[in-house]
């Protein structure tokens, strides 16, 4: 008899989480497990994407106020949802720290309240991204996982929350050994409930959407002794997309032509774009915006970079490893369990001038650049091997 999982995922909008999810229900043995999927929101560019074996289940319009203005909620039938989400600002300010994790905590625990639970009892129930409390307090299910996509030292959460929602679940779920010490660094006593579960990806996916044609004119009409540098993620403070343009100017500065093209959108675009005019990188930084498809632009590039502040496992390096590019990242805290340094990808500092060395260095040493390859043809990045710690969890 077939086992039910239900996956908990706020939206399908582009990012590495979403591809990873993607990757992840491309690879479920669907004659073993039925997989339903509840989105709090059923938006997303990713959605075509969903697996036809997935049951989508239909949205609950209470779930889709978490982020939906505050004033056209509060003039709604759905005042209340305004009330709590106003009660949640005033948590926050409290915290005396804003950032995304803990504003999450705040709004999804003030909202609890007021959202129905879901139906159905399952085997298995995994909040995919994003605080956990709606899969402690709204679902039914045999054994719950909490999955981590951060470096947790890196926020700034509500631990009381926090600990509300980790002590009700099964299992909590990081995505590389190093997250997961990163986690333990902040919860010691949750050692027992964790796991090590790697984002797994779709290799014929990424693949078969790299064989499409780039028809954007930005990314196309370069000359072949320019090299293409590429980077993906959102526009925030982490991805330290900011310094791209300094660290630009330092590559150029070397005597290497480059233009470095940004893949993604957020909040943090204006700070780029003014950090591209003050080093007067207008026509080496290129800001390509959201894409719905970024794997041609990674097939294109010559090398690829994540310059981030702090990662979990980056979704991204792993696709341009994938897709057989030369990587390099920056030294961030978790990055030795992103690659391995001088095999599959490439190191460098996090300062913008080492970074920038580092960058030249690859970029003079073509035998290097063969090496790392050739490495990541003989390397599986897919991680399906972690659907059988998924499938344990079920079976034990």
């Amino acid at each position: 008899m077939k086992k039910n999982i239900l996956i908990l995922m706020p939206s399908m909008f582009i990012g590495g989480a979403e591809r990873s999810l993607i990757g992840l229900l491309d690879s479920i043995d669907y004659k073993k497990y039925n997989i339903d999927l509840f989105l709090y929101r059923q938006e997303g560019e990713f959605i075509k994407f969903i697996p036809s074996k997935v049951n989508l289940l239909s949205q609950k319009n209470e779930y889709t106020n978490f982020d939906r203005p505050i004033k056209d909620i509060l003039f709604s039938k759905n005042f209340k949802y305004g009330i709590k989400r106003l009660k949640s600002k005033i948590d926050i300010k409290k915290n005396g720290q804003v950032n995304v994790w803990s504003s999450l905590q705040y709004i999804y625990h003030n909202m609890m309240s007021l959202l129905p639970n879901i139906d159905k009892e399952y085997d298995l129930a995994i909040n995919f991204l994003n605080p956990a409390e709606i899969l402690v307090e709204k679902v039914n299910a045999k054994k719950k996982i909490a999955w981590i996509h951060t470096d947790y030292t890196k926020i700034i959460p509500d631990k009381e929350l926090d600990l509300k929602v980790y002590e009700n679940v099964d299992y909590i779920a990081n995505v590389s050994k190093t997250c997961e010490e990163q986690f333990l660094s902040v919860y010691e006593q949750l050692e027992d409930k964790c796991i090590v579960i790697e984002n797994i990806l779709s290799e014929n996916f990424i693949k078969e959407q790299s064989k499409e044609v780039i028809i954007d004119e930005e990314f196309n009409n370069v000359d072949e002794e320019t090299l293409k540098i590429l980077s993906i993620g959102r526009y925030d403070g982490a991805k330290n997309f900011d310094n791209v343009p300094e660290i630009c100017s330092n590559i150029l500065k070397h005597g290497y032509k480059v233009k470095w093209y940004i893949i993604g959108f957020g909040m943090g675009e204006n700070l780029i774009k003014e950090k591209i005019k003050e080093f007067n990188m207008q026509n080496n930084v290129i800001l390509l915006g959201k894409k719905e498809n970024p794997y041609p632009y990674i097939k294109a590039c010559n090398i690829y970079v994540q310059p981030s502040r702090y990662e979990g496992k980056s979704v991204a390096v792993r696709e341009a490893q994938i897709l057989n590019k030369p990587v390099i990242i920056t030294n961030f805290e978790t990055s030795k369990s992103q690659l391995t340094d001088g095999f599959d990808g490439v190191i460098v500092p996090m300062d913008n001038k080492g970074c920038a060395e580092g960058i030249c260095n690859l970029i003079k040493d073509k035998k290097l650049q063969q090496k790392l390859i050739e490495n990541t043809k003989i390397t599986d990045y897919t991680n399906k091997q972690e659907l059988e710690k998924i499938y344990a969890l079920l079976e034990g």
